[in-house]
């Protein structure tokens, strides 16, 4: 028997919970019920966690949030007290999975509160907008969303079907038994884009042949955030930071803006983390029209991808700026870190002689990391493109070094 915690707004909705309740009790499971809703609660059936104490943990007060009958604040308070709350619950071994139920308001709550919990966790959303574009409500974590197909408001044919279903979906997977990892590798993340793939393809064979598992994270914005997730959670052991491009588009406000925060999580959680400036050279946006006016009107460089993928190579001033970004980050790190660096290109299309290639541009990503960086940390400079053989197995060398410190320093 699992316990399963039942998330969302009791007092708009509590016959849809109900009925959720009774089916999820019915396969054979506890409810841990936790109450959202700002106007009132429920009589249908035992709550356990009031939602004055989902405010509160939020920084309001519920009675005052009733009296000003402003909903955004409202949804403010509670997409901050939610997370507080059922993080808290979890840590305390009171449930094993968890679901909640919504339309746009709702789901920004429960979603906000399943975003807090472990990757593993299992997490049910139905929602009103889980057609569209959830990217907002995922983040990084694993929930998932089940189009509620009509409105959340009441129980019909369609709606006892969809809320059938989802109870049954968390009691599966919340049930469901995961497999002895007794035999599982060290885990190596490494980053990756169409532009280092022959670097990536080679590091990770080479890597793979030493007894390591290499999980590849493409860097669209996406995938930078969920492998720092990942090392947040400590599911991850070191980091083989081949392409951090996801910094040029925070740089220029290209597409695949992965945030400030990116490079991080290894330092932070103390794991080897080897940087390379893999493909620091481009921005990314769609088709040549989404691209902004100013970087049009200054007659950048630009390379069509695909049709729908733009290319915008970066220019001195925003290298200059990402290379002292990064070695800010390698000097605020708890773990051994290193630098590698392509002098002949940080991409394919940074080759020689190819349309993006420009080595002053370059220097000036390399003269900030070098000149910011702490003495301590390794700086490596090879004459070679990033995706020559001689530099992946230069970066595979350097990176198993990087690990074999932080197993010396543990022993």
């Amino acid at each position: 028997m699992k316990t399963i915690c039942m998330i969302g707004a009791f007092d708009t909705k509590d016959e849809e919970y109900a009925f959720l309740r009774e089916q999820i009790i019915a396969k054979g499971h506890r409810i841990l019920a936790v109450n959202t809703g700002i106007t009132g609660s429920t009589k249908l059936f035992p709550v356990d966690v009031e939602a004055d104490r989902v405010a509160e943990a939020g920084g309001g007060n519920l009675q005052e949030l009733r009296g000003k009958m402003d909903r955004s604040e409202a949804m403010r308070v509670m997409c901050a007290g939610a997370p507080v709350i059922i993080k808290g619950l979890y840590d305390k071994g009171m449930f094993d999975g968890i679901i909640g139920m919504g339309g746009t308001g709702g789901t920004a709550v429960v979603t906000s509160a399943m975003r807090a919990l472990p990757i593993g966790v299992s997490k049910v959303c139905v929602s009103t907008t889980a057609a569209g574009d959830v990217g907002t409500y995922l983040g990084t974590k694993d929930i998932t969303m089940i189009p509620s197909i009509v409105d959340v408001a009441g129980i019909n044919r369609i709606s006892r079907i969809i809320f059938s279903r989802a109870a049954g979906a968390v009691c599966g997977m919340t049930a469901a038994n995961v497999p002895s990892g007794a035999a599982d590798k060290p885990l190596v993340a490494a980053t990756m884009f169409g532009n280092t793939t022959p670097c990536v393809n080679a590091c990770v064979a080479t890597l793979s042949a030493e007894g390591y598992e290499v999980l590849v994270f493409h860097a669209t914005g996406t995938g930078g955030k969920t492998m720092e997730t990942l090392v947040t959670e400590g599911l991850i052991d070191a980091v083989l930071d081949i392409t951090t491009t996801e910094w040029a588009d925070t740089v220029c406000g290209g597409v695949f803006d992965a945030g400030a925060e990116r490079l991080d999580a290894p330092g932070q959680m103390g794991i080897p983390h080897l940087i390379v400036p893999g493909c620091v050279d481009m921005a990314n946006f769609g088709g040549l029209g989404t691209v902004p006016e100013k970087y049009r009107r200054a007659k950048r460089t630009f390379y069509e991808w695909t049709p729908s993928v733009t290319l915008m190579r970066t220019n001195k001033e925003e290298n200059e700026k990402m290379g002292r970004v990064f070695a800010e980050k390698a000097n605020a790190a708890k773990g051994p870190v290193a630098f590698l660096i392509p002098l002949r290109g940080v991409s394919m299309l940074d080759s020689d002689n190819q349309p993006f290639c420009d080595r002053e541009a370059d220097r000036a990503m390399f003269e900030g990391i070098k000149t910011t960086v702490r003495e301590d940390i390794e700086v490596v400079e090879m004459d070679n493109n990033i995706n020559d053989p001689e530099f992946a197995a230069r970066a595979v060398e350097m990176m198993l070094a990087l690990i074999r410190r932080t197993q010396v320093k543990r022993d």
